[in-house]
């Protein structure tokens, strides 16, 4: 007899299997009970039959009245090992399993999270059992298949995968929203916000690098769109220009997405989420300078400058009109980072862009251009009152072989929160760091 997981019970109908996992939920009427279960590939309808006056079911598998009787002790997450014949569902494109045994691993206490609702509060307390609710199931496993498709995407496309530090004595833009450690007591030192001055180090070795990992922002912001830590992908290239980076970006972005609609068609469903958006990602995206968005968004309503960074709100209002991802370029230089270069078509402007995820979603990606000549770079560390020292290393890249380059980055839990079609950022890590949260 096989030992199979859920997932691939299409492949073994009609034939007696083994299957192990969780009773997720279950009902029962009469002599007949339905356990719906759930082993982390997948979930599955097992049905048990009791036994039945004389005449019996016919070809019906039930179970001896013992066995009958034991069956009404499940509880929710109840863990169980279950024997049974793979069947086709009568109506749906699905497989079902016909009990023939089974035996408790452990019948679970009553479980605290049930059919009633609960507020974000109780469930975030509770978000190591919170995680195995269908909804969070389906938003792990999307974020794993967008994690997976950016390591796919990026060995396609001759990067290497190189480890930043996450202790770093120095910030790419400041350390006023960066965590201080004490190093020892000898200097401080700060926990990364980003990755990439490390990564262009890597370039001039490599050529087009690549991290993935956790990242910390200490800014005590409490909107939708901000966790304390979360995962970040910074990518650096040489030789190449704004738009070489923007066409890269937008084939990973289009790869990825692809990647969930073809792999995680059970999940979106799960989810609710209307998949059309998604399936306009074959469409090219959308380009609009900053000084065009501003406009746009004057026209919209909104009480932004030209100047002005974009907000929370501008960037949901600006993709609310949009049917695809939306490129916004050449921001102010007083808005962006020091080592993004400046247009030299226009000294107040910056070689840089923003992706912006249609429905509201917002800023998904930032990347730019990347200053590359020395004495111009020295410059913006000190217009921005930047410690030098600190900067020599990343000043030394310029003086041995500089090269046009630049990069991006893109953050996890944005991307999952766009792609599933959730409000709220904190569902897509599996434990949220906040302001106000540290626990489980």
């Amino acid at each position: 007899m096989s030992k199979v997981l859920i997932s691939n019970l299409s492949n073994f109908e009609g034939k007696e299997v083994e299957v192990s996992g969780w009773v997720a939920n279950f009902r029962s009427s009469g002599k007949i009970a339905f356990w719906q279960l759930r082993d982390g590939s997948g979930f599955v309808q097992a049905i048990l039959l009791a036994r039945r006056s004389l005449g019996g079911g016919g070809d019906a598998i039930e179970l001896s009245d013992e066995k009958w009787q034991e069956s009404k002790k499940v509880t929710l997450e109840t863990s169980v090992k279950l024997l049974g014949v793979v069947a086709k569902h009568p109506k749906k494109e699905e497989f079902e399993l016909q009990v023939k045994d089974f035996s408790f691993i452990q019948i679970a206490e009553e479980y605290p999270i049930g059919k009633k609702d609960h507020g974000p509060d109780f469930l975030l307390d509770n978000r190591h059992l919170w995680l195995r609710s269908s909804r969070q199931w389906a938003i792990q496993r999307i974020r794993n298949t967008l994690i997976l498709a950016t390591y796919e995407f990026f060995n396609k496309n001759n990067f290497i995968k190189i480890d930043s530090p996450i202790l770093t004595p120095s910030a790419c833009e400041g350390t006023t929203e960066l965590f201080e450690i004490d190093y020892f007591g000898e200097q401080k030192a700060y926990l990364s916000q980003s990755g990439q001055l490390y990564l262009e180090a890597a370039i001039f070795a490599h050529g087009r690098v690549f991290d993935f990992g956790p990242v910390f922002r200490a800014e005590k912001s409490k909107t939708r769109r901000h966790l304390t830590e979360f995962w970040m992908m910074d990518a650096e290239m040489a030789f190449i220009n704004l738009e070489d980076n923007l066409e890269i970006q937008e084939n990973l972005i289009r790869q990825m997405v692809k990647s969930v609609l073809e792999k995680n068609k059970l999940e979106l469903i799960m989810l609710e989420r209307d998949v059309k958006p998604l399936e306009n990602i074959t469409k090219p995206f959308y380009k609009i300078m900053h000084k065009e968005a501003v406009k746009k968004l004057k026209e919209l309503g909104s009480d932004i400058k030209e100047g002005d960074d974009m907000g929370a709100d501008d960037e949901t209002i600006l993709t609310k009109q949009y049917d695809n991802p939306i490129f916004i370029t050449h921001y102010p230089k007083e808005v962006k980072a020091f080592y993004m270069k400046r247009d030299p078509l226009d000294d107040s402007r910056v070689l840089c862009a923003d992706l912006l995820a249609p429905e509201g979603y917002g800023e998904i990606i930032g990347g730019s251009q990347r200053e590359d000549n020395y004495e111009e770079l020295l410059k913006r560390i000190k217009e921005n009152n930047l410690p030098q020292s600190a900067f020599e290393w990343y000043l030394d890249l310029r003086k041995y072989g500089s090269v046009p380059h630049g990069g991006f980055g893109f953050g996890l839990e944005r991307i999952t929160a766009w792609v599933c079609g959730i409000q709220h950022i904190r569902e897509t890590i599996p434990f949220p760091r906040t302001i106000n949260r540290l626990n489980p």
